[in-house]
C-alpha cells in the first residue's frame, strides 16, 4: 500500500507541475495482457528458469508522462495482475511491473504517439496463509516478494477523441534480469489506455 501511495504522489506531482509550468502532462489508465514464453515449450536442460509462463490474466495499469523540453520528457507506469495466479500449482502469486522512462511524445491534430525507454522492477508476490512480516502500519504481510531489475521499451498510438482525451493502444517489451521464476526473461505487454493531456 505504501508503494502505491508513493506512486500516486509521484503522478500527482507530475500533473501539478505540468499545469503550473505550462508544460504537457499525459495521465492514463488502461487494461493490459501479458505474453511470455509458454511453459509447454520449456527447455528441460535450462536450469536457470522455471516452467511457468507470464502469459494470461488481466493487468490494470496507470501511468503519466511529463514533457519538459519540446516533445521530450520523462514518465512512469505501473501494471499489476488483477487477480492472483497459481504458481506451479502450489502458491498464489501476483506480478507487479514498475518502469521509469525517458519519453518522446508528439501530437499532430487528432493523432499522437509516444515512445519510451527506461528501467524498472518486476516484483513477484508469493502469498501464504501466515504472517511473514510486519508492515509499516503494524499490520501483517501475508506474502514474500522476489524483485528483479528490468529494462523497458514501449510505444503508443494516441487517438484523440477530443482535444485532450485520447484512446491509446500500446505495446511494451520487458527484459527482466535473473527472472528465474518464469520460463523466459522476455515479456511483452499489450495495453489499451484511456488518457488525458493537460497543458499545451
Amino acid at each position: 500500500m505504501r508503494k502505491l501511495s508513493a506512486i500516486a504522489v509521484f503522478f500527482s506531482f507530475l500533473l501539478l507541475s505540468g499545469v503550473v509550468y505550462g508544460q504537457q502532462v499525459d495521465a492514463q489508465f488502461g487494461i493490459s495482457g501479458f505474453h511470455g514464453k509458454s511453459a509447454d515449450n520449456f527447455d528441460l536442460t535450462n536450469f536457470d528458469h522455471s516452467p511457468q509462463s507470464l502469459s494470461g490474466g488481466v493487468y490494470p495499469s496507470v501511468g503519466a508522462d511529463f514533457l519538459l523540453w519540446h516533445d521530450l520528457g520523462f514518465g512512469g507506469e505501473v501494471a499489476w495482475k488483477a487477480s492472483r495466479g497459481l504458481y506451479q500449482g502450489i502458491a498464489d502469486y501476483r506480478p507487479i511491473f514498475y518502469d521509469f522512462n525517458a519519453v518522446y511524445a508528439k501530437k499532430v491534430s487528432r493523432i499522437g504517439f509516444a515512445l519510451m525507454a527506461g528501467i524498472g522492477s518486476e516484483n513477484i508476490r508469493f502469498y501464504t496463509d501466515q504472517c511473514v512480516s510486519l508492515n509499516a502500519n503494524g499490520g501483517c504481510n501475508n506474502f514474500v516478494s522476489s524483485k528483479h531489475l528490468l529494462t523497458h521499451l514501449g510505444g503508443a498510438l494516441r487517438l484523440y477523441v477530443t482535444h485532450s482525451v485520447y484512446v491509446a493502444p500500446e505495446i511494451h517489451y520487458y527484459y527482466v534480469r535473473n527472472n528465474v521464476e518464469f520460463t523466459s526473461p522476455n515479456a511483452t505487454r499489450y495495453s489499451l489506455n484511456i488518457g488525458y493531456t493537460f497543458g499545451k
